[in-house]
């Protein structure tokens, strides 16, 4: 089996939020951890306004930082790849953090694999269920305290939660096309240029 053959079909669930939120999209087994996050927040929605995490087990892959001082540095995620985390640690299931106060968990669960198959055009989305919500409003808990206030013009909260995110925010639904637009050109913009080759 050749690596650079080879795809993995992925769902991605927003943890602990509901309507349920999710991706499932097919991504080369070669992707940089840092073009999987990019992968991530073009898929989900989200603004890539903060820091971000993959875990599998107790190892951890980010962007290190020389003047971190909490307990762990995380390994370089610009020099790691999806299987990178599989052949070190065997997992089946991966968490992506993103933004570590709000702590979005993502659960990645590798769900097929294409031996022997073209990765260009990859990645590709090829379902989207759910919105992502607003960025900032406090996790999974305070997204369903943001829908429960948006819901119920009776609310005491309800014109206060309405300016944190977009005018009409439905959780059900899903610019589908936007969200297939930001992934493939993350596609083309990673798509390996062809050396031109000189007329002899």
């Amino acid at each position: 089996m050749s690596l650079n053959t080879t795809a993995v079909r992925i769902k991605v669930t927003l943890k602990d939020v509901k309507p349920e939120v999710m991706r499932r999209l097919v991504v080369p087994v070669t992707l940089r951890l840092d073009r999987l996050h990019l992968t991530l927040q073009a898929a989900f929605g989200w603004t890539n306004n903060h820091l971000f995490e993959f875990f599998a087990g107790e190892v951890r892959w980010g962007i290190p930082d020389p003047h971190n001082d909490y307990e762990h540095q995380p390994m370089d995620a610009n020099k790691a790849r999806l299987c990178d985390i599989v052949q070190e640690t065997g997992a089946k299931t991966i968490h992506y953090l993103y933004d570590f106060g709000d702590s979005w968990d993502h659960v990645i669960k590798l769900e097929k694999w294409f031996d022997n198959t073209t990765t260009e055009g990859l990645p590709l989305l090829l379902e989207a269920a759910g919105r992502c919500p607003p960025e900032d409003i406090g996790g999974a808990p305070g997204s369903a305290e943001y829908l429960g206030a948006i819901g119920d013009p009776n609310h005491p909260e309800h014109e206060q939660m309405r300016l944190c995110g977009p005018e009409r925010f439905d959780p059900n639904v899903v610019d589908r096309k936007a969200l297939d637009a930001a992934v493939s050109a993350l596609s083309d913009q990673w798509k390996p240029r062809r050396r031109a080759t000189r007329p002899k």
